[in-house]
Formats: structure tokens, C-alpha cells, sequence
């Protein structure tokens, strides 16, 4: 008499849905059955049901819309964040569409926890941009950008429309020599959930960077928080 672990319902539904997802019968932004539906059709509870859903979401196969249901995903962006590429660049690259919003851009003053990330004064003025990136016509990031007033003067009077990138380096002759990244797991709150079109306490990739110029000098600080099933993150390390 073989034993199975209490949990194997769970697991059989995610198999069969899996299966599903890998046989095309479910396309790339559909929308699921509803859970009342899938959990007639297994016939188990909502609680068993979500389980099984819960691991296909962690595996990036699918995404809670934002009080709209369970959807498919989309095949995620490469992204390599060491590499000073910008993302219409290496998203163009992908053949994909990319898209970016400006949900802010303003100059502040650095509060104190800045202040020692970017070796300036307490006060010191920076320009701080927010925006909200877009792939195939879906929010996929929400990405923050401070930028030491020193390294780009007067930024704020440039076209911001385009790559920031780029205008740092046809405008400037501003390239980062070096970056210090982090990333880990997080929880988006309910306003990055609603503009990342998901539920409130989705899972997400918040990642860090702090970048310097050729001496050494830090010049930009930036914040990303991304959708989990719209990024492949890979990094190049020389031999």
C-alpha cells in the first residue's frame, strides 16, 4: 500500500494546470477560470485550490490581477542589471514593446539616510524621478531615481521622455564606471499593487542599486520593484 502526503491534492492540481499552461490552452494575458470553477472541476476546496494556485504564481506561470482574477503570464523580460543598458534598449532588443511613464520628477533636498548612500551633505539637492515601466502594454516595473544634482545639472529643464540613459550620455557624457546591486523577495503594498495591476500583498523583486563614477563617487541611487513573472534576471561574469 503506497502512502501519499496529505498535501498531494495540491500538487496534482498543479500538475493538471501545468499541463494546461504548457499545452498552449491557455494563453499568455488570459484570464484563469474562476476559482469557483477550477475547484468544481477538481473537485477539492477553495483553501487546496489556492494552494496550488499560490505555487504556480511563485513559479512566475501566473499573476493575481488586481480584483480581476488569476491570469497567465507573459514569457519574462532577460534583464542583467550590472550592465549599463537602458531598459528601452535591451527591451526593444527582446522584441518586445516597452514603454515608461513619468510618475514624478521633481528636485529635493537629501534627507540624512540618503545623504550617507550618496556621500553628500544632509539637505544636499538631488533630483528624484519615479516611473512606472511598461512590456506588451503591461506595468511590469516601479523603478525610483536619485540623482545627485552635480552629476547632471539642471536635468529637470531636459526631454524626459526619453531614455534616461541615453540622455545622461549624449546630454552629459555621463556613463556609470561601477554598481553596487542587491535584490531580494518582497511584499508590494497596496499603491505598487495597484499600479502594477496586482493584488495588494503579491510577492515582488525589490532591487538596489547605488552607482559611481570612474573615481568612485556615487552618483545615482536607485530603487526597483518589480513584477516576479515579468523578469529572468541573469548577470555576465568575466573569466
Amino acid at each position: 500500500m503506497t502512502i501519499k502526503p496529505a498535501n498531494s491534492q495540491y500538487l496534482r492540481i498543479h500538475d493538471a494546470l501545468a499541463e494546461d499552461l504548457d499545452s498552449g490552452r491557455l494563453q499568455a494575458g488570459e484570464r484563469f477560470p474562476t476559482e469557483r470553477e477550477l475547484a468544481e472541476r477538481f473537485g477539492c476546496t477553495r483553501v487546496t485550490l489556492r494552494q496550488a494556485l499560490a505555487r504556480l504564481e511563485a513559479e512566475g506561470a501566473i499573476y493575481r490581477g488586481h480584483k480581476r482574477g488569476w491570469f497567465v503570464s507573459s514569457a519574462p523580460v532577460a534583464y542583467d542589471p550590472s550592465r549599463v543598458t537602458s531598459f528601452m534598449e535591451y527591451v526593444t532588443a527582446q522584441g518586445r514593446e516597452p514603454r515608461t511613464e513619468y510618475l514624478l520628477a521633481e528636485r529635493r533636498q537629501a534627507p540624512a539616510w540618503l545623504a550617507v548612500r550618496l556621500q553628500v551633505d544632509v539637505g544636499a539637492w538631488v533630483y528624484h524621478l519615479e516611473r512606472r515601466r511598461w512590456v506588451d502594454g503591461r506595468p511590469v516595473l516601479l523603478e525610483t531615481n536619485i540623482l545627485t544634482e552635480q552629476w547632471c545639472p539642471g536635468l529637470l529643464d531636459q526631454p524626459l521622455g526619453s531614455s534616461l540613459t541615453q540622455l545622461l550620455r549624449q546630454r552629459y557624457g555621463r556613463v556609470q564606471a561601477r554598481s553596487e546591486i542587491t535584490f531580494k523577495p518582497c511584499v508590494l503594498d497596496e499603491i505598487q499593487g495597484q499600479l502594477l495591476e496586482l493584488a495588494a500583498g503579491s510577492s515582488g523583486l525589490m532591487l538596489e542599486r547605488l552607482c559611481r563614477d570612474a573615481q568612485g563617487t556615487p552618483v545615482e541611487y536607485d530603487l526597483e520593484y518589480w513584477r516576479p513573472d515579468a523578469v529572468k534576471m541573469g548577470f555576465e561574469v568575466g573569466g
